[in-house]
This record gives structure tokens, C-alpha cells and sequence, in this order.
């Protein structure tokens, strides 16, 4: 079969899957007062009723319950296959005036006669010492970010989005720098940050085809409890800190790992899972991120299973419109990154992405920074009542800030992150 026709069947299974979604799903509710009455679980109870009181109860006992829980009931736990990763190329020049290096770097798995090739991409500033670095996966391909002619043009299967240059699902040089105000390239550089991108689709291609294409070609089918594609791009940020750890220029010790919307789901689970990462962003990540599942507001579970059953395990498909029987929620997912700094942003016109709902798991997450002797959102008492618009609340280990606008990443998001990154990463 063609790449054309590969194409073709991936934009019809999204067109189909989005029809089903609207057939079958219950209406989205924005209504606070429609809320379904819930109790969130304790995130320092154990499943056997006792009370975590000491940090190395969270640590021993605690935490590795509700990673396995959100591993074997949500994301899906890593399938236990060899998935060798080796660098095959590594390709740099100075850029920005020389005030800094590019570097793409292909991170490839061989397995028989497969192969998949990971491209990352480096901005790194010149510097005598070791510098920490941001990283996050893009949308579009790493050409996207900056109008660098140097980029190279990602050659694999992009989502359909003619804004972004792409033509029958492939790149075209039209696409060059179509992202860059979702990544302020030089302003990071000149923070004294390295700056790390790969595509997700490099991973896995973002469409429902039964786990057959991307890194999950490497594997068996995946049974229930094992990673969807949220995972499995968690698991290529996991690969890009390996070859981090290898670069001289870059102190893998004090890395953020950062994310937008379904890529800030996937930022929180894979700083959840990875503690090698020193720093977690998510921004508006809503459900499946940082959004309280049990309020059902915005984005359900439903109708992020229906539209998107590729994202979790099979297992998660048990709680659409069954929030209730959840023994976890995404409290808890922010409290798996304990006691290193987490931010969570929203978007004030984000409404899909639940704001209130976004803040209150970092609300319900800060006894456990507590307990493991941090700040958490900062000092006092903290309040369940989340900041007004455009205020930040980042005094604590836990930030988080409401910003004025849509559905995005922008400059003045981009602003906090590095503003928090320098007290508590640098």
C-alpha cells in the first residue's frame, strides 16, 4: 500500500471517529452548577485505607501504587519488548550569529527489518559550562519552530493543516516557521537555556490504526492495561534526556520537560514516570492532563476516548461517563512529580480545557509537596479559589496561572516558565 493511500485511510478514520464522537457522546457541560457531586481520593490514603505520614511511606509505598494505577488503568504501561535506541546521525552549525549551536540529532530503533528514525533538534547557547534545557515535543515537525533554513524538512505523515504547510499529509517548505510564536527560540537562548524539539509523529503518528504504525510497530498489539500513544510520546521524551545525558554542553540533571495540549498530557506523564526530569510544564493540558477528571466539565472522558481511543489504554474506556468509579484522579498525576517543580497554565477563554478544574489538581496536589518538605503553591495556607486572570501564583515548587486568550502557547506563557525555571531549575 501506498503512502498516499496510508494517508488517505488515516484522514478518513479521523473524519469517521470524529462523527461517531458527536453520535454517541453526551453533551459537553460548562455549567458549575451541572458538576456531578464527586469525592476526590486522598492522595496521601493508601489503597489499604492507611495514612501516609512520612516521606518515605510516599516514596516506597504510596507513589508506586498510583503510578501502576495510572499506568495500568490510563496511559497504559510500557509493553515488555527491546526497543533499542542508537544515535545514527548528529549534524551542527552555529546559528543566531554565532551566539549559538544547531544540532539535529537522529535517535533511531532497529528491530529485524523495521526501522524508525526520531529526529531531535538542539538549540544550544555558547557557554563554557554545562547550560539546563527545555524540551518538549511540536505538533508539525521541528522545521515548524523557526524559519531556520537549516531545520530539516520532516519527511513523515503529518495531521492535516493547511495553515501549517502541509500538503496530502507530508511538509512542504511552506511550513517553515508556521510555529515559531509557539517557540521563542532566541529569548530561551538568551535565558541561558538549551532549547530541545522532536515531532510527536516521529513517534507515533497521531491517528487510530490498531497500534500498527510508529513505535508500536516494535511491539505486539498492546493488551489493555499497556501504552497508548500519550505513553508512547512519553516514552520518546524519555529517550530524548538518554542522549541528553550523553552531551557534554547540556546538565541533564536540570531539564524541563514541556507541553500544549495533548503534548501537556503527555509532558505530566512523562515527568510522572521519569523522575530524571527536574522541571514539568503543562499547558492546557485539560483532560487526560492536569483537568480533575471527576468534574466532567469541558472535555469529558467519553468523548476523549470516542475521538480519540489511540491516546490511552484500553483500559481508561471503562470510565467514559463512569468518572466516578475513577480510584485516582489527576491530582494525583501532579503529586507523582513530587517534591520536584511542576507548572500547570490555562487559558481563560479554554473552557474545553476546564481552568478551574486544571488548578484544583495542583490545589489538591500540595500536601504531598508538604509532606516531602516543600513550599508546594507557596507559603500559608493555600487557597481552593484559583488566581485571577494573568496573576501568576509561582512562590511555591507548584505554579500556575490563568492567561488571557485561547486555546495556546504563547510568549506571555513562555514568560512565567522561564521566570520559574530560573528559581528553581538554575
Amino acid at each position: 500500500m501506498t503512502r498516499l493511500h496510508l494517508s488517505l485511510l488515516a484522514s478518513v478514520a479521523l473524519c469517521f471517529s470524529a462523527s461517531v464522537a458527536h453520535s454517541q457522546v453526551p453533551e459537553a457541560n460548562y455549567d458549575e452548577a451541572k458538576i456531578p457531586a464527586f469525592t476526590l481520593p486522598d492522595p496521601l490514603v493508601n489503597s489499604d485505607g492507611t495514612r501516609v505520614t512520612t516521606a518515605e511511606e510516599w516514596k516506597t509505598k504510596r507513589r508506586p501504587e498510583l503510578l501502576r494505577l495510572f499506568a495500568e488503568q490510563m496511559y497504559g504501561k510500557l509493553p515488555k519488548c527491546e526497543l533499542p535506541v542508537e544515535v545514527t546521525r548528529v549534524e551542527e552549525g552555529k546559528v543566531f550569529d554565532g551566539k549559538a549551536i544547531r544540532r539535529e540529532v537522529d535517535l533511531t530503533v532497529k528491530k529485524g527489518d523495521k526501522s524508525l528514525t526520531m529526529t531531535l533538534l538542539l538549540y544550544i547557547p555558547e557557554c563554557d559550562e554545562p547550560v539546563p534545557a527545555f524540551v518538549g515535543l511540536n505538533f508539525a515537525g521541528n522545521h515548524t519552530i523557526s524559519d531556520d533554513p537549516g531545520i530539516s524538512l520532516n519527511p513523515n505523515w503529518m495531521r492535516p493543516t493547511k495553515e501549517k504547510g502541509v500538503e496530502k499529509n507530508r511538509a512542504t517548505e511552506a511550513a517553515r516557521g508556521t510555529s515559531s510564536s509557539r517557540w521563542p527560540v532566541e529569548m530561551v537562548l538568551d535565558r541561558g537555556y538549551a532549547l530541545g524539539t522532536m515531532y510527536y509523529g516521529d513517534i507515533d503518528p497521531d491517528f487510530d490504526d490498531g497500534f500498527k504504525n510508529g513505535i508500536h510497530a516494535f511491539c505486539d498489539k498492546p493488551a489493555a492495561d499497556e501504552w497508548g500513544s500519550i505513553a508512547a510520546w512519553a516514552w520518546g521524551l524519555s529517550r530524548i534526556l538518554d542522549y541528553l545525558e550523553t552531551d557534554k554542553q547540556i546538565d541533564a540533571t536540570r531539564v524541563a520537560v514541556l507541553g500544549h495540549s495533548r503534548l501537556g498530557k503527555t509532558s505530566l506523564w512523562a515527568g510522572a514516570a521519569d523522575e530524571r526530569f527536574g522541571l514539568v510544564i503543562s499547558n492546557d493540558s485539560g483532560c487526560g492532563g492536569a483537568a480533575l477528571n471527576k468534574r466532567v466539565i469541558g472535555e469529558s472522558v467519553h468523548r476523549i476516548n470516542t475521538v480519540f481511543p489511540h491516546w490511552f489504554c484500553d483500559n481508561f474506556v471503562a470510565y467514559n461517563s463512569n468518572e466516578g468509579a475513577l480510584t485516582f484522579d489527576q491530582h494525583e498525576l501532579i503529586a507523582l512529580i513530587a517534591p520536584r517543580p511542576v507548572y500547570v497554565a490555562s487559558a481563560s477563554e479554554d473552557t474545553w480545557a476546564d481552568p478551574k478544574g486544571e488548578y484544583l489538581s495542583c490545589y489538591y496536589a500540595d500536601p504531598v509537596y508538604r509532606l516531602l518538605g516543600t513550599a508546594g503553591l507557596g507559603e500559608g495556607k493555600p487557597s481552593p479559589e484559583p488566581p485571577a486572570v494573568d496573576q501568576p501564583r509561582s512562590s511555591g515548587v507548584i505554579g500556575y496561572h490563568n492567561r488571557t486568550g485561547k486555546h495556546d502557547i504563547t510568549k506571555y506563557d513562555w514568560e512565567q516558565y522561564l521566570h520559574f525555571a530560573d528559581r528553581n531549575l538554575k
